[in-house]
């Protein structure tokens, strides 16, 4: 059984954050579970909005694999690099 990596990406929404979103779908493999979380307009069991304040999001967009925030989400940018060496796009 195949257990697939959990990468949540946190956005607000907006034309500056949709790049980042389509970059780890692109990068993203069949054992990647993409979740995207809109936290402008919250979710119907305001979940994003916890999650996000548990794992210490205060910029967007935010990318969290397997329950940890990526490093460049906190000090940089994101980038195709970044987003492989945390694992995602390998199977």
């Amino acid at each position: 059984m195949n257990v697939k990596r959990k990468v949540e990406v946190f956005t607000a929404g907006c034309p500056l954050c949709d790049p980042v979103v389509e970059l780890v779908k692109k990068t993203a493999c069949p054992s990647c579970e993409v979740i995207v979380y809109d936290l402008n307009a919250g979710c119907a069991t305001n979940e994003c909005r916890e999650k996000a304040k548990a794992y210490g999001i205060n910029r967007v967009p935010a990318v969290v694999v397997d329950g940890r925030l990526l490093d460049c989400c906190v000090t940089g940018t994101v980038s195709e690099e970044k987003l492989r060496a945390a694992g995602i796009g390998t199977a």
